[in-house]
């Protein structure tokens, strides 16, 4: 999958702006607060329907404007897509494919690509929710169908809480909630099925997770990935004297019996507390995945470069499984602001790491920075304008 031109209006800091694309290597250089990063997340946004900056989609749209598009005309072999949405304040966003309408939840099927960025390093250093959302994403990016599972499970969440949160309130004891045990029986069902999922990526990633931390870091520091499930206890928000010892009550994560058994009692056990705080205690919303370099957990224990080399083998490994199951080729890798960070030796080694996709487009504020590899076609970057890569009339 190659872009070959982005097209944006209103978008962030751009009125209008279009630049033509190459395959292999693509550099945006430009002083901070140009604009550079704008471009890998106007594209990041077709494949996620997200920002990795903000939360919001209407701090993507320019001030005073009313609405901002992304349009984006992708190739694959002999297959043209032109892929555009609509991002608008006071309505909902549209998106076609090909002039033709489709429903906005559809984009990612048509387009896929891996975004590393500085804020990836809270991957490794940061909460749970961010290596959720990671998990997930992914999730999507190879099957499009649990997006409806996701947002299902957020909904029924969100119903099971507002009925715990009324029952504290109304001072209601376990036995005179009989429709909770409705909510739970749905809650166990989509959560299984979530957590199953995200334990076998995990397997999955895992090998090429450790191949792409040598590759960036050129030493092998045993990286491993673990889930730690809050239907077994590992909710670093509860108490874990009367949980069970992680991994003692369900030894395989994705088998979706155990799962749903496993749910189900950890919701029973947790029953009495969910009514004193009045919110839901175990689910995949409490788990996370334990990240470890030479048997200890990377967080609080990785250096500044071996946080950094674990981030990017964590989306080196996501690129790989990605390459290996498309249809329409590689994902479009994204390195945003990344070179700045490494040093010169990681710098050659991510260059070579990702030398071999179809295209790769970077950002730096420094031109320098970038090792020559990826300089092949360069676009300047000055106050929401592009400057020398202009479409042909």
């Amino acid at each position: 999958m190659l872009v070959r031109l982005l097209s944006l209006t209103d978008f962030r800091n751009y009125r209008q702006a279009d630049v033509l694309l190459e395959p292999g290597a693509n550099l945006f250089v430009g002083s901070n607060g140009q604009g550079k990063t704008n471009l890998v997340e106007a594209l990041g946004y077709l494949s996620t329907l997200g920002s990795h900056r903000v939360s919001t989609d209407a701090a993507l749209i320019r001030m005073d404007a009313p609405s901002a598009i992304i349009r984006a005309r992708l190739e694959h072999e002999d297959r043209q897509l032109l892929v555009e949405v609509e991002l608008n304040r006071g309505a909902a966003n549209r998106a076609q494919v090909n002039r033709s309408a489709v429903r906005t939840r559809e984009l990612p099927r048509y387009f896929s690509s891996v975004l590393f960025a500085p804020e990836d390093l809270a991957l490794v250093r940061g909460d749970p929710g961010g290596r959720r959302r990671f998990l997930d994403q992914l999730l999507v990016l190879r099957t499009p169908r649990l997006a409806g599972v996701l947002a299902d499970y957020d909904r029924v969440l969100r119903q099971r809480n507002s009925l715990l949160k009324s029952a504290r309130a109304r001072g209601l004891k376990a036995d005179q909630l009989g429709t909770l045990d409705i909510w739970d029986e749905r809650l166990v069902s989509l959560g299984a099925e979530i957590i199953v999922a995200r334990a076998r990526l995990v397997g999955e990633l895992t090998p090429e997770v450790q191949r792409g931390y040598e590759a960036v870091a050129g030493a092998d520091h045993g990286p491993s990935l673990r889930p730690a499930l809050s239907i077994l206890g590992a909710d670093p928000d509860e108490e874990q004297d009367s949980a069970p010892t992680p991994g003692e009550a369900l030894p395989d994560a994705t088998d979706g019996a155990d799962v749903a058994r496993a749910f189900t009692v950890a919701l029973e056990r947790l029953r009495r507390r969910e009514l004193d705080r009045g919110v839901t205690l175990a689910g995949p919303h409490r788990d996370d995945v334990v990240f470890t370099l030479n048997g200890l957990p990377a967080k609080g224990y990785a250096s500044h470069g071996e946080s950094w080399s674990f981030a990017l083998a964590l989306k080196l490994a996501s690129a790989e499984l990605l390459r290996r199951e498309s249809t329409t080729g590689d994902p479009v890798l994204m390195l945003d602001d990344v070179f700045a960070e490494l040093d010169e030796a990681r710098r050659a080694r991510l260059a070579n790491a990702v030398g071999g996709y179809g295209q790769v487009l970077i950002t730096a504020a420094v031109y320098g920075d970038v090792p020559e590899a990826l300089r092949a076609h360069t676009v300047h970057i000055e106050a929401g304008r592009i400057v020398g890569s202009e479409p042909d009339a």
